[in-house]
């Protein structure tokens, strides 16, 4: 069972998501939290994260690391998406089997559904319909994840579970002007026109779309909860 000195790995602990969940950890008095920044740990270099894994042996893994960007960023640099999210997932998910991970949170995203799914989203509708263009080579990795997990845990009875949060928001969230997400993005417009005294504020879409969302702390939460 977990306790508060097991060891517990987080992986992109800068990020908007890690960040929170390190946090929560923290304050519930976990001692033994690991983590690398992307220069002490190039988590695509399989071989370097296998010695990282033989190393410190972490029993418990939080995977929040991911190449992530809004519409514009993913549309410009599809390749990226695809091939970085793989690497990265595949590295870790694969060590945490080799190495005996006694429990595993990877963590994907609702975009990982069909554009026109029915609403509300059920985990049935996944692969019943095609992804939203703008997204795919991200949600295609990280369906490749799910799987990926699930197949570990069909073949040798791993512990590995699946989140897929919905837009997240919250604090070290990227306001950057063509990589941020949703919400960010609109904040930073909504700031620039009054900072600016402008009358209004021209947004991406139809404005058909609908969007749910999710504060981080609230992941955070449910990470350590699972």
């Amino acid at each position: 069972m977990i306790n508060k000195k097991s060891k517990i790995f987080v992986t992109g602990h800068k990020g908007l998501v890690g960040s929170s969940i390190v946090k929560k950890l923290s304050k519930l008095g976990f001692k033994n939290v690991i983590t690398r920044t992307k220069s002490q740990l190039d988590l695509r270099n399989q071989i370097k994260v296998e010695n990282f894994f033989k190393k410190n042996k972490p029993e418990y893994i939080i995977n929040s690391a991911a190449k992530v960007g809004g519409i514009f960023a993913n549309e410009r640099y599809p390749a990226d998406f695809l091939y970085d999210n793989l690497q990265i997932q595949n590295n870790i998910i694969h060590c945490c089997y080799k190495f005996k991970a006694k429990d595993v949170i990877f963590l994907g995203s609702s975009c990982i559904y069909p554009r026109l799914a029915k609403q509300p989203i059920k985990e049935q509708y996944l692969l019943t319909g095609k992804l939203e263009v703008t997204n795919e080579a991200y949600a295609i990795a990280k369906i490749a994840g799910i799987k990926l997990c699930e197949s570990f845990n069909k073949q040798y009875k791993t512990n590995f579970k699946c989140l897929m949060p919905s837009n997240t928001y919250g604090p070290r969230d990227s306001y950057d002007k063509f990589n941020s997400h949703f919400l960010p993005a609109i904040i930073r417009k909504v700031y620039e026109a009054k900072k600016k005294h402008k009358k209004y504020i021209t947004l991406w879409g139809s404005g058909k779309a609908k969007r749910e969302m999710v504060f981080v702390d609230d992941i955070a939460e449910a990470c350590i909860f699972f």
